[in-house]
């Protein structure tokens, strides 16, 4: 039986970007597009009713924009995992929206096969950062807490080094021989542990400490 297909909902002011988006994703086999937003507020609210895989998230909109947005779905709880794409690229708007839980972040002039693996790619569980923009936050971070690292034990060190090469949960357990189950578990750990919010933050923390990708 084929599995489901990636449901996606598009949140960007201009309604001739979400068209163009639409157009290239609806030949997609295994993406569907279940609906649009031109702002944070209805996108938060066309999450909520619609539940979506992957949201493709505009950063500046007015209103409610893309990182306040990005803050109430994970206030509220979200599952779903959030790709932005805009074509701002200071790091006043990279750092932040990858704080409040982004899980990639690409630009707008991204090719289109680029833009559909992307999506295939955060919807996997993997955290997606193109070189450039975790060499804008990891410039902005302070290489502070490495003390912390010191209580993970040697497997929490081994997840966190596959985290930090963009594996999901699925691909650590098949590398490291163990039940995803046991995998959630030393994750949770791991954000406890070095008083992390999500995986994106534990893998540029781990990029930061020389863990993982070199």
């Amino acid at each position: 039986m084929a599995e489901s297909p990636i449901r996606v909902l598009l949140v960007d002011d201009h309604q001739v970007v979400r068209r163009g988006l639409r157009t290239f994703l609806e030949v997609q086999p295994d993406i569907e597009v279940v609906g649009e937003a031109g702002d944070g507020d209805e996108g938060v609210l066309r999450a909520q009713e619609l539940n979506p895989d992957v949201i493709l998230m505009d950063v500046k909109m007015p209103g409610t924009d893309g990182i306040a947005a990005l803050r109430k779905l994970r206030e509220e709880g979200s599952k779903a995992r959030v790709l932005v794409v805009t074509s701002f690229t200071e790091q006043r708007t990279v750092v932040p929206a990858l704080r409040a839980g982004a899980a990639g972040y690409v630009y707008k002039d991204v090719d289109p096969d680029a833009l559909a693996g992307a999506i295939r790619s955060v919807h996997a569980g993997h955290v997606l950062l193109q070189p450039e923009v975790a060499d804008a936050l990891l410039s902005q971070e302070q290489p502070t807490g490495q003390g912390r690292g010191n209580a993970l034990t040697e497997r929490e060190r081994e997840v966190l080094s596959l985290i930090a090469d963009g594996r999901s949960n699925r691909e650590i357990a098949r590398a490291l021989v163990l039940s995803e189950k046991t995998v959630k578990t030393h994750v949770s750990n791991i954000l406890m542990k070095l008083d992390l919010a999500d995986r994106t933050q534990a893998a540029l923390w781990a990029v930061r400490h020389g863990i993982g990708i070199q």
